[in-house]
C-alpha cells in the first residue's frame, strides 16, 4: 500500500488570532488553607491579616475576595511577620536569617504585594559561629521607626525603618551580665533572647526576656538596666499589663508568673503569683500568652471582639462578645482537608433553585453561620459579581461530601453531607464507650473542624455524580457502596432500600481477599433536610468503586469496580445489568485497595516480559540486496527531507492481556445516539476498562408513564478492543455537528439546544495513549491523534470544555482538554482532533496534584497543591476567576514609588517567583501620636494581633516518583513565636 505525505502548511494568521481570543493559561487563585503555616500578623487599622508559610509565601487576607500573595526569592520558611501599623507594610523573618520588607502597592487600579528591601544580620567581629546572630524574636516599636532583633547569642540589635539600616546601638549579653548578681550567674549563659516587649507607657524602655529566665528592663537612651527580674524557669513568652507596673511571663512547664516592676525594687527574685493552670504537675509549654484589659472585669465588651488562633491545619476565630465564646465561621481559609480529600466534582452554571435549596440545607445544619461577624474585613473587593453560580463537591475519607461555593475567589463552605449514619461502623461502639467513661482532663472544649481521623476507611468517597436539574446525587465509596440520594427540604425518617449486585456473575476460581462490606443499619433512620438516601446498591465483591454515572431522566445509574460494571434502575429498585470484566490471571483485583498482600514475584515476572519483548522487537533483520531495496532507499531519502515537518513517532509496546487490574472499569457514560442502525436513535450505555476494552449497550427505557410497569432492558450492541490495550480514560458521544450531547433535562426544559440527530453521530474514545473518533453506528475509525507516540506522555485526565471568544460573546468552540502524566495540558479541536495549544501546568513530580485535577465545562480547573489547598487555573481567555481588590494606605514615604513603572508585577499564586527590582532607601516619619491614641482604642485592643489523595492506581509509580514527598517535619521549630504581641492587656489572661 502506498502512503502519501503532505507537507504541513504554515500557521494561518486568522486561526492564530482566533486561538488567542479563545485560549489563555493562567494560575489565578489558591483556595483553602495555606499548607504548613508558620507565622501570623494582624493590622487593626487596615483590618488585614497576614499568614506566612514554610514554603516562603506571604498571604494577605481582608474582606472576602481581598487576597494578595507574595513569594520570597528563596523557599525558606517564614518564621515571623509584623505589620507596620496602618502603612500597608510588612516585615518578614525567614529561617535563613534574612529580613524582608514588603509593601502593598497600587497598579492598574488594584493592589499588589511587592518586596522593597531585604537585610541579613552580619556576624559579630571575632565570633566565628553564625548561630550567635540568628534572629529569634523581632520587636517593632509602636512608632514604626525602629526594629529590635533578639538573637540566639543573647544580643539585641536595632534597625532603622523603613530602610532596614543597622544602627550602632547593639546590646550584648556581656553588657547585661555586668548588672547581674554573682550568685545568679553561676557560670551559665543567659541563653537566646525569647521575648522583646516595648514598655506601654515609656517607649524608650524595652523588656528583654532570656531563655534561662532572666528578664531585663532596658533603657534605650541611657543604655542601662532599669530592673532585673531573676527568674529561674525556662522562659517562653512575655506580655505587659497596660499600666506598665507589672508583666506576665509564661514558661516551659505550662505555668505563668506575674511580676511587679518598681523603681524602688530594681532587682526582683520572686513573682507576685505563680500558676500552672492545668497542674499541679508540669504540662506542655505555654508558647504564647496575652493579657487584655476589659471593663468591669467582664470579657463581653467592645475592647475584645474576637480571638484569632493560627493552628497547623486551620484558623480558628472565637467570638469573645457572645456568651459561651462560640467560633466564628470563616468565609474563606476553610480547612478543605478536615478529612482527607479523596475525590472532587465540579458543577458549572448551577440552577438558582438548586443553589437556594443547598444553601437552605446548610443553614439548617449551622443556624448560627453568619459571615457578617467576620472580623478581618479590610480592603475592597473590586471583582464583579459572578455571572453564574458554581459548586465544587469534595469527597472525603470519613464518608462526607462537602459542597463549596466556587463562584468567586473565596471558596466558601455551604453544606456537608455525611454517609456514615447509613452504616453500622466501629465508631458507633467507640462513641458509646467514650460517653460512659470518665470526663477528660484538662476540661477543654474542642473547637475547629479539623479531624483527619476516620473510624472506618471503607467509608471513603471515591466517585460523585450529580444531576443539577433534578436534585439527584450518587456517591460511591471504598467498600463498593453506591448511594442514590434525592434533595429534600424536609426532615425525613425512613428505611433505606438495599440491593446487591454480583459483578463476578458466579465466575469460578476467584476469591475476594479484601475488606468486608459496610453493614447497613436496620430499621428507619432520621435524615436532616438536604440530600437523603433512597437506595443503597452494594457491589459484590465490595471493592472500591472506580467509575459512576447518573441519568436522572432515565432513572438509571451505572457503576464500575475492578471486577466489572453494573446498571441499576433506582426507580424500580432493580438491577438491569452486571458484566464481569476480570481476566483469568487478574489476581490483584481480588485483594482490594486496603490489602497489603502484593505479588512481588508476579510483578517482576511482568517487568522482565516487557523488557524481553522490547529487545526482541528491536532486533533488525539482515538486509538482502534486491531491486526492491533501491525503491526503499529512495523512499528513505524522501523521508529524510520530510523529517523537519513530520513528527517522529515513538514505538508503543502492546500491553499484556494478563496485566494486573486489567478489568478495572475506568469510565462510564450514557448517551442518546445511534447504535443499532443509522435511522433509529435511543438510549445507550458505554463502559471502558483498563485493558482497552469498550462495551456499548443499547437500552430499552420505558416512557415516563410506564416507569413503574416496565423494566429497563440492556443489549450488548458493540464491543471494541483498542490497539495496545491502553486503558480507556474517557468516552463521549458527539452529535451530527460534532458537539457534546446535552445533559439530562436540558432539552426538555428548554435550557439547551437539542442534539443534531440528522447528521452522523460519532464517539470520542480517549485512552492513555491516543484519542480516536469512531463513526456511529458502524464504529468505523474517522480520525485519531497518537499523543504518546508524538509527545511521549500519557493521558491522565480529559474533559470537553466550551471556550467563548473575548472578541465576541457569540463565538465559541468546544475543545478536548487533556492533562498528561508530565503535568502539561494539551487542547485539541473537536471532532477533528487538531492540536491547538499546550501549557505547562503541574510539576511532573506532583503525582498527587495530577491525580486530583478536575476540569470545568467553561475552561477552568482545580488541582491539589497540598492536602489543604486547591490551585485554580484558567485555560480560557474570557472566563477567569482571580483576586481583584484594592487596599488604600497612607504612608510617609512610599518606597515602591521610587522603583517606577519598571518594577515587575508581584508573583501570582502559581508559585512562579518574579524578581523584584531593588528600591532606593528613603527615610520615614513616625506615627507616634496616632499610635498612642490608638493604643487605648477598642480597635487596637482587639486580641487579633499577631491526607490522602486517591492516586491513579493504573499509573506506573516508582520510588523516584514519590521520593520528593518523603520528608520529616521539624517539630522542635517553634512556629508561633511570631504572633504580634500588643500592649493593651486585660485582667483575664488568654493562653493559646
Amino acid at each position: 500500500m502506498m502512503k502519501f505525505r503532505f507537507r504541513r502548511q504554515g500557521n494561518d494568521p486568522h486561526r492564530e488570532k482566533i486561538k488567542q481570543d479563545l485560549f489563555a493559561f493562567s494560575k489565578t487563585v489558591e483556595h483553602g488553607f495555606p499548607n504548613q503555616p508558620s507565622a501570623l500578623a494582624y493590622d487593626p487599622k487596615l483590618q488585614l491579616m497576614a499568614i506566612g508559610t514554610k514554603s516562603g509565601a506571604i498571604k494577605i487576607y481582608g474582606a472576602p475576595g481581598v487576597e494578595m500573595t507574595g513569594l520570597h526569592k528563596d523557599t525558606a520558611a517564614v518564621t515571623q511577620i509584623h505589620f507596620l501599623y496602618g502603612q500597608g507594610r510588612i516585615l518578614s523573618l525567614l529561617d535563613d536569617n534574612t529580613i524582608h520588607l514588603w509593601e502593598i502597592v497600587q497598579r492598574e487600579n488594584r493592589s499588589h504585594l511587592v518586596e522593597v528591601h531585604s537585610f541579613n544580620l552580619p556576624g559579630r567581629p571575632g565570633i566565628e559561629s553564625t548561630s550567635a546572630t540568628r534572629v529569634t524574636v523581632m520587636l517593632l516599636k509602636l512608632s514604626c521607626d525602629l526594629l529590635a532583633l533578639g538573637t540566639e547569642g543573647g544580643g539585641v540589635h536595632f534597625l532603622e525603618l523603613p530602610t532596614l539600616t543597622l544602627l550602632n546601638k547593639s546590646l550584648f549579653q556581656d553588657e547585661i551580665m555586668q548588672s547581674v548578681p554573682e550568685e545568679y550567674k553561676c557560670g551559665k549563659s543567659l541563653g537566646p533572647v525569647e521575648s522583646l516587649q516595648e514598655h506601654p507607657q515609656d517607649s524608650d524602655k524595652i523588656l528583654i526576656g532570656y531563655s534561662r529566665g532572666l528578664v531585663v528592663l532596658w533603657d534605650l537612651n541611657s543604655r542601662h538596666v532599669v530592673n532585673l527580674i531573676l527568674g529561674k524557669q525556662q522562659l517562653e513568652s512575655l506580655v505587659w499589663e497596660r499600666s506598665g507596673n507589672s508583666f506576665v511571663s509564661s514558661h516551659s512547664d505550662g505555668g505563668y508568673m506575674v511580676w511587679a516592676v518598681s523603681s524602688s525594687n530594681p532587682c526582683t527574685h520572686d513573682p507576685i503569683s505563680s500558676t500552672v493552670p492545668y497542674g499541679p504537675f508540669p504540662c506542655k509549654a505555654v508558647n504564647k500568652i496575652l493579657w487584655r484589659t476589659t471593663e468591669s472585669g467582664c470579657v463581653h465588651c467592645s475592647c475584645n471582639k474576637s480571638l484569632v488562633v493560627l493552628l497547623e491545619e486551620e484558623l480558628v476565630v472565637i467570638d469573645l462578645q457572645m456568651a459561651g465564646w462560640p467560633t466564628v465561621p470563616a468565609p474563606y481559609l476553610a480547612p478543605l482537608h478536615s478529612s482527607a480529600i479523596t475525590c472532587s466534582c465540579h458543577i458549572s452554571n448551577v440552577p438558582p433553585k438548586l443553589w437556594e435549596r443547598v444553601i437552605s440545607a446548610g443553614q439548617q445544619q449551622c443556624p448560627l453561620q453568619n459571615y457578617e461577624n467576620w472580623p478581618i474585613c479590610g480592603g475592597k473587593n473590586l471583582a464583579p459579581d459572578p455571572k453564574q453560580k458554581e459548586l465544587l463537591l469534595t469527597g472525603h475519607e470519613d464518608g462526607t461530601v462537602r459542597f463549596w461555593d466556587a463562584s468567586g475567589v473565596s471558596l466558601k463552605p455551604l453544606y456537608k453531607l455525611s454517609t456514615a449514619n447509613i452504616f453500622q461502623t466501629d465508631c458507633d461502639h467507640n462513641d458509646s464507650l467514650t460517653q460512659a467513661g470518665e470526663e477528660e482532663w484538662p476540661p477543654f472544649r474542642k473547637v475547629g473542624c479539623f479531624d483527619p481521623y476516620s473510624d472506618d476507611p471503607r467509608l471513603g468517597i471515591q466517585k460523585i455524580s450529580v444531576c443539577k436539574y433534578s436534585g439527584k446525587l450518587v456517591v460511591a465509596g471504598t467498600a463498593g457502596q453506591v448511594i442514590v440520594m434525592v434533595l429534600s427540604d424536609e426532615k425525613s425518617d425512613h428505611m433505606i432500600d438495599v440491593a446487591t449486585v454480583d459483578l463476578l456473575q458466579d465466575r469460578e476460581g476467584f476469591t475476594w481477599k479484601g475488606h468486608d462490606r459496610l453493614p447497613p443499619k436496620s430499621g428507619s433512620v432520621v435524615f436532616a433536610p438536604g440530600f437523603q438516601p433512597v437506595v443503597l446498591v452494594q457491589c459484590m465483591p465490595p471493592a472500591a468503586v472506580t467509575a459512576v454515572t447518573l441519568h436522572a431522566e432515565w432513572n438509571l445509574i451505572a457503576f464500575g469496580t475492578s471486577h466489572g460494571f453494573g446498571l441499576f434502575d433506582y426507580h424500580r429498585r432493580s438491577p438491569v445489568l452486571a458484566r464481569c470484566t476480570l481476566h483469568p490471571n487478574d489476581s490483584l483485583a481480588m485483594e482490594g485497595p486496603l490489602s497489603r498482600v502484593k505479588s512481588l514475584k508476579k510483578s517482576l515476572r511482568q517487568s522482565f516480559r516487557r523488557i524481553r519483548k522490547s529487545r526482541v522487537s528491536g532486533k533488525k533483520r539482515a538486509v538482502v540486496y534486491s531491486p526492491t531495496n533501491k525503491v526503499q532507499e529512495a523512499n528513505a531519502q524522501l523521508a529524510e527531507h520530510d523529517a523537519e515537518v513530520t513528527p517522529v513517532q515513538r514505538r508503543i509496546e502492546p500491553r499484556s492481556a494478563d496485566d494486573s487490574l486489567s478489568g478495572v472499569v475506568r469510565c462510564l457514560c450514557f448517551a442518546d445516539t445511534f447504535l443499532r442502525d443509522g435511522t433509529h436513535h435511543g438510549p445507550t450505555m458505554w463502559a471502558g476498562t483498563n485493558s482497552g476494552s469498550v462495551y456499548a449497550y443499547a437500552l430499552d427505557v420505558p416512557s415516563q408513564e410506564k416507569f413503574s410497569e416496565q423494566s429497563v432492558e440492556a443489549l450488548l450492541g458493540k464491543e471494541i478492543q483498542l490497539m495496545h490495550r491502553a486503558p480507556v480514560v474517557s468516552i463521549a458521544v458527539l452529535d451530527g455537528r460534532g458537539n457534546p450531547l446535552p445533559e439530562p433535562y436540558e432539552v426538555s426544559r428548554d435550557l439547551a439546544k437539542a442534539a443534531d440527530m440528522q447528521g452522523s453521530h460519532s464517539v470520542l474514545i480517549a485512552s492513555e495513549e491516543q484519542f480516536k473518533v469512531f463513526m456511529l453506528p458502524k464504529v468505523s475509525a474517522k480520525t485519531k491523534f497518537k499523543l504518546t507516540a508524538h509527545e511521549g506522555c500519557r493521558v491522565r485526565k480529559v474533559a470537553l470544555s466550551n471556550f467563548t471568544s473575548v472578541s465576541s460573546e457569540e463565538y465559541s468552540e468546544n475543545a478536548l482538554v487533556c492533562l498528561t502524566n508530565l503535568g502539561d495540558i494539551h487542547m485539541f479541536s473537536v471532532p477533528a482532533l487538531r492540536p491547538q495549544v499546550r501549557y505547562d501546568c503541574i510539576r511532573k513530580e506532583d503525582i498527587s496534584g495530577i491525580a486530583s485535577c478536575v476540569f470545568t465545562k467553561t475552561g477552568q480547573g482545580f488541582y491539589l497543591i497540598s492536602p489543604s489547598e486547591y490551585e485554580r487555573f484558567s485555560l480560557s481567555a474570557r472566563v477567569i476567576t482571580e483576586p481583584l481588590c484594592r487596599v488604600d494606605v497612607e504612608r510617609p514615604h512610599d518606597l515602591s514609588a521610587h522603583s517606577g513603572s519598571s518594577t515587575p508585577l508581584p508573583p501570582q499564586a502559581n508559585g512562579t517567583h518574579k524578581t523584584q527590582a531593588e528600591s532606593k532607601s528613603v527615610e520615614t516619619e513616625g506615627l507616634l501620636d496616632e499610635m498612642r491614641s490608638a493604643l487605648s482604642s477598642p480597635v487596637l485592643d482587639s486580641p487579633n494581633s499577631s491526607a490522602d489523595i486517591t492516586l491513579d492506581t493504573t499509573g506506573e509509580l516508582t520510588v523516584e516518583d514519590v521520593k520528593d514527598f518523603l520528608m520529616t517535619v521539624d517539630e522542635a521549630e517553634n512556629n508561633f513565636r511570631n504572633i504580634t504581641e500588643e500592649d493593651g492587656r486585660p485582667p483575664g489572661i488568654l493562653i493559646n
